[in-house]
């Protein structure tokens, strides 16, 4: 009695080549899914950076500085640049009481290096400048944030 096992036949080099290609073409196929998953959720996402907005704008922190809000979108985690003269203004953040009646409470956060960054909180942020009549004068403002 012979022993004898049987053998497959090993594929044609052209099968063989056919059927890696084909498994070679399902990969790529779902990694260009995956790839084009990837993209679409970045495009149709917040972007992750806070935005940076100098108040004012060229002006800087001014007593004019009331309406440079207007038509911007904040979000929170944005950053307020507060650029001012030290010797002459200074930034307060208040609740909206202290922001109505320009007076600072005690225990404020008094900013005053000239290059303020301040970054806003989710709802009602408010800022005066502190010094003799300045928020009085309308140095001042109220900047919602989503």
């Amino acid at each position: 009695m012979s022993s004898f096992s049987a053998v497959r036949p090993s594929p044609s080099p052209r099968a063989f080549r056919t059927a890696f290609l084909a498994k070679m073409s399902q990969g790529r196929g779902s990694a260009m899914a995956v790839s084009l998953l990837l993209c679409l959720l970045v495009l149709h996402s917040d972007p992750a950076h806070a935005a940076t907005y100098p108040v004012g704008d060229a002006r800087g922190w001014s007593f004019d500085s009331a309406g440079w809000s207007g038509g911007k979108r904040f979000k929170a985690g944005d950053i307020l640049v507060f650029n001012y003269n030290p010797t002459r203004h200074n930034v307060v953040a208040v609740p909206k009481g202290s922001y109505d009646s320009c007076k600072t409470p005690r225990g404020a956060k008094v900013y005053q290096t000239g290059n303020d960054k301040i970054k806003l909180v989710r709802g009602q942020n408010y800022f005066i400048c502190n010094f003799p009549g300045h928020c009085e004068s309308g140095m001042k403002i109220a900047i919602t944030a989503a």
